[in-house]
């Protein structure tokens, strides 16, 4: 449903070489994992949540952003063009204001019939995907980022909301460790320009 982690300057700088070796996660059971022939002749990429290039600093945490769990069908254009912005966005954040905090993940609306990919277990094709991002420090700054998962092309900046929004559509709190006000402050800006 979602993966968070944390990403630093350090871990953005690291020297582990990406694995492309994409796997079935060996912690699911086999009824409601995901293969990599699940996507063969479908119009979708596996697109990361927890994307590769964030896993420099780690064998193993390279390796298992491979892992078919941190995979969702994604529009190639979007996979390839402005989520990928995104993801080089946040590192150059993470080497600007040090640890930042991430969560990602699909945007399903239930009350629609939605399309399903794969042989084996059907893998369902999200609505779109969310993205939010925490940066504390001496100017602390929270930003949502809600994409449709759809062949798009448009600037970052039109993808940003509050993270406020991000909880609506999804039903997440994502910085409740946070001091409440300090939450409830951060959550309900559009930090876009704070970046």
């Amino acid at each position: 449903n979602w993966v968070a982690w944390q990403l630093t300057g350090e871990r953005v700088n690291g020297k582990v070489k990406r694995s492309d070796e994409f796997v079935v996660d060996p912690d699911l059971p086999d009824d409601v994992r995901s293969e990599h022939r699940d996507y063969s002749g479908s119009r979708y990429d596996r697109g990361h949540m927890a994307p590769a290039g964030d896993m420099k600093w780690d064998e193993r945490a390279m390796q298992e952003s491979f892992y078919m769990s941190n995979m969702c069908p994604q529009a190639p254009n979007l996979n390839k063009g402005d989520w990928r912005v995104l993801e080089e966005r946040c590192r150059k954040w993470a080497e600007r204001y040090g640890t930042l905090f991430i969560a990602c993940g699909p945007i399903v609306n239930e009350s629609v019939n939605h399309k399903k990919i794969g042989r084996s277990n059907k893998v369902l094709v999200p609505d779109g995907f969310f993205k939010v991002v925490l940066k504390l420090g001496e100017h602390p700054s929270a930003i949502g980022f809600i994409f449709p998962n759809d062949d798009c092309n448009a600037p970052l900046e039109s993808y940003a909301v509050p993270v406020d929004s991000v909880e609506v559509l999804t039903d997440i709190d994502f910085f409740h460790l946070l001091p409440d006000n300090q939450e409830n402050q951060l959550e309900a800006t559009n930090g876009f320009k704070r970046f």
